[in-house]
């Protein structure tokens, strides 16, 4: 296995963060081998999910994690391949919660996003399967999916002037502290995650 470089927004190679992926069409161990970098890179770096844009490849592919210590969450532990994903329904109750993005490094906003996704996908074989997911591991799927479709979370911040970094206090606690993102390098998104195909 071996650990990626994570493109970053900030990166001159930053538009492929901005592409609509292409659809996988070679399954195999090669793809299998891929998958295993970016959850190496992944857990190396951090992170609870990475799609292949991420690593500067514009496939429609994203790995995903739901740390074992997170025991409240319904998939604590869970390690999931998605190739192809699409999401076919969504719940009706959204929630709030901060997010942050290997590629927006040390930068965090609060997000609205569905609590219940449903997604078809194929594995790294090819083989389709349907994984109904809740909470915290659904948050993550809809996170990545967006990096399929170009969109980054700070896209779907209500109020960008909210986007900020943490810092140490006197005690060694971390504290929010307002960044100045740049407004540049945000398109704002209404549009619904919902694909019917």
């Amino acid at each position: 296995m071996a650990r990626l470089r994570v493109v970053t927004i900030f990166d001159e190679d930053y538009q492929v963060l901005r592409q609509k992926a292409r659809k996988v069409n070679r399954f195999g161990p090669e793809l299998a081998r891929l998958a295993e970098d970016m959850l190496e890179t992944m857990r190396e770096s951090h992170g609870v999910g990475l799609a292949a844009p991420q690593i500067g490849l514009s496939i429609r592919l994203f790995v995903a994690e739901v740390p074992e210590d997170m025991e409240d969450e319904p998939h604590a532990g869970e390690t999931h391949v998605f190739v192809n994903p699409k999401i076919v329904k969504v719940g009706r109750e959204e929630v709030e919660r901060e997010e942050g993005c290997l590629s927006i490094p040390g930068i965090y906003g609060d997000v609205w996003r569905a609590d219940e996704v449903v997604v078809r996908a194929q594995d790294v074989k090819g083989k389709p399967f349907r994984l109904r997911a809740k909470g915290f591991l659904a948050r993550i799927i809809l996170h990545e999916y967006d990096h399929l479709e170009g969109i980054l979370f700070v896209d779907r911040v209500e109020d960008p002037s909210t986007l900020h970094t943490y810092e140490e206090d006197d005690d060694g606690e971390l504290i929010p502290v307002p960044v100045e993102f740049p407004r540049h390098l945000i398109r704002p998104v209404q549009q619904p995650v919902l694909v019917r195909k």
